[in-house]
């Protein structure tokens, strides 16, 4: 019977011993998993700011709204446009699609940003035709020119938070466009 009170004691002493070392380990595993959890935090919200620090900070991401666009024979008509922005530090991929009921365009470019100059290949895609892009801009404003064999257009981009504006005037057959988007 004492052998038995002796290693029910002895049982008992360990399940202490064992949940003394079970409290221990949680207690030193809780802050571990903290300061896990916020240098994840961390690593996660500098990446994204520095994603955001480039020369195309803000832009990411898909963008509606509307405007008009100006046809040569002196037509205006009201557009729908959405744009959506890639970017990945100093590039961005960009794709633009604007329609009314009688007139559409979908713009696409590939751009890179070196300092303030600004380069890359565009292309729309109804009127299978494309070429380059060259200009300056960061910090939310951009002017460039989109040329091609018979065709050249000035284009203006300004981006405010989660306001943007797009201003083209063209020599050809699309005179221009003013687009207001917004996230």
């Amino acid at each position: 019977m004492e052998h038995q009170q002796a290693f029910r004691a002895a049982v008992a002493g360990k399940r202490h011993a064992n949940n003394i070392s079970t409290r221990v380990s949680l207690v030193v595993r809780q802050p571990l998993i903290a300061a896990v959890v916020v240098l994840a935090a961390i690593s996660m919200s500098m990446s994204s700011s520095r994603a955001q620090s480039g020369p195309f900070a803000g832009m990411a991401g898909s963008w509606h709204g509307g405007g008009t666009v100006s046809l040569d024979d002196g037509s205006t008509e009201r557009i729908r446009c959405h744009a959506h922005y890639n970017v990945a530090g100093s590039t961005m991929n960009m794709t633009l699609t604007c329609a009314s009921e009688a007139y559409k365009f979908q713009l696409s470019a590939e751009v890179v940003a070196e300092g303030s100059a600004v380069s890359g290949n565009w292309s729309e895609t109804s009127r299978n035709i494309g070429g380059s892009l060259r200009g300056r801009g960061g910090g939310g404003n951009f002017q460039v020119v989109a040329s091609s064999a018979g065709f050249n257009t000035d284009i203006s981009l300004t981006t405010r938070g989660n306001k943007q504006s797009v201003s083209m005037r063209a020599d050809s057959v699309f005179r221009g466009a003013n687009i207001s988007l917004s996230r």
